[in-house]
């Protein structure tokens, strides 16, 4: 498994580099404002359609949600892009007994309420526009072993270009105080936040 790592500087340079990137490739970002409990973690579970979902919700934390941004990314992503652990990264193989101490490390995150820890249960890429969205186990697992002290936290990610060149990222966020003891409920959950903002989305008039 790979840890993320602190390092003052380079994770300084990491997060302009990402505020450059996210400003220089999308016209805007929007999203919703939550309320965050300061006293607990977040744990933020997204859609993951692309390389930039990550960067497009670190830079909503920076702007919002204002927590220490944490996210579980593919061991092969993370060795590939080995920047990504300075922002907040670490890793995960799904066919690795690693996974076990991957799942650890999260919980163990979210027992500080100063994280924000980002998880993809997906599991791998799928189009912006599925209509039903996938979950591995992990998650919940995740959740399990965690202290009861997070805020769960739903994000739903959609790009378009409506009349710019350059795409508008639009994130929905919804916090959610559900108590969810199987896959099948939290899936249920995720899905009608998702659902509600897929359809909001096709909405969207500019």
């Amino acid at each position: 498994m790979i840890y993320n790592q602190n390092n003052y500087f380079i994770n300084r340079v990491i997060y302009y580099y990402i505020k450059w990137i996210v400003g220089r490739q999308f016209h805007e970002v929007l999203f919703d404002n939550i309320e965050v409990d300061e006293s607990r973690s977040v744990l933020l579970i997204a859609n993951h359609f692309s390389f930039w979902d990550a960067l497009i919700l670190h830079t909503i934390n920076e702007r919002s949600l204002k927590k220490k941004f944490h996210v579980m990314v593919d061991e092969k992503t993370v060795h590939m892009l080995k920047y990504l652990k300075y922002a907040g990264a670490f890793s995960v193989n799904k066919k690795s007994r690693d996974i076990l101490e991957s799942i650890d490390h999260a919980a163990v995150l979210l027992g500080d309420p100063e994280n924000l820890v980002l998880i993809f249960p997906q599991g791998k890429l799928f189009s912006n526009y599925v209509d039903d969205v996938q979950f591995d186990k992990g998650v919940l697992r995740i959740m399990q072993k965690a202290p009861k002290k997070f805020q769960l936290v739903f994000a739903s990610t959609f790009i378009q270009y409506f009349k710019h060149k350059k795409s508008t990222a639009t994130v929905y966020l919804k916090s959610d105080a559900g108590s969810y003891t199987n896959i099948a409920a939290l899936k249920e959950a995720y899905q009608q936040h998702y659902s509600s903002s897929k359809l909001l989305q096709t909405e969207f008039d500019i």
